[in-house]
């Protein structure tokens, strides 16, 4: 998978999190703090698990390195963790 097309999927794994109630054109277009565009700790906890269970990629809120407020750190984070799971 592309650097584009997970950041595309990613951001729309982030809109289905919050419902819909942030499109996937805004977190495209915004592309910096999640939480700035609405996004709440409830949506951020569905997107965990639709990560882990999409992806098979694994984020502890505890461990350093895992930046998930920043769309784009996010997007960076999770490729990190795709290829080193790989």
């Amino acid at each position: 998978m592309t650097g584009v097309d997970l950041r595309d999927r990613v951001a729309g794994m982030v809109s289905t999190a919050t419902d819909g109630e942030v499109s996937t054109q805004e977190i495209l277009a915004a592309g910096g703090s999640l939480a700035a565009l609405g996004v709440g700790s409830l949506a951020v906890l569905r997107l965990i698990d639709a990560l882990d269970d999409e992806l098979g990629v694994q984020l502890d809120l505890d461990a350093p390195g895992t930046h998930l407020d920043d769309f784009d750190d996010l997007v960076r984070t999770v490729q990190e963790r795709a290829v080193r799971d790989d």
